[in-house]
């Protein structure tokens, strides 16, 4: 695994807000070595927003902005919320 995906997946483990380690990390766990460019540089931008409001996007709870609504934030909450 490269440096931009090992990075990746150690931020995604320790953001600061417990659920979101569960969240974000076990998706970059699965995912990370597999994400294409426009992906890792989507969830790079999405670890540098809120943690209330990542856990709201993740987690459905809120919509997220038009900037965040991307396949990456899609494939995240399908991960975390299956049917």
């Amino acid at each position: 695994m490269d440096a931009r995906r090992k990075k990746l997946l150690f931020r995604s483990q320790h953001c600061g807000m417990k659920e979101n380690d569960f969240l974000l990390g076990r998706f970059a766990a699965v995912h990370a070595a597999t994400l294409g460019d426009d992906d890792l540089s989507a969830f790079e931008a999405l670890l540098l927003e809120a943690d209330n409001d990542i856990y709201n996007w993740v987690t459905v709870k809120e919509a997220p902005p038009v900037r965040h609504d991307t396949p990456l934030l899609a494939a995240l909450i399908a991960f975390n919320n299956p049917t």
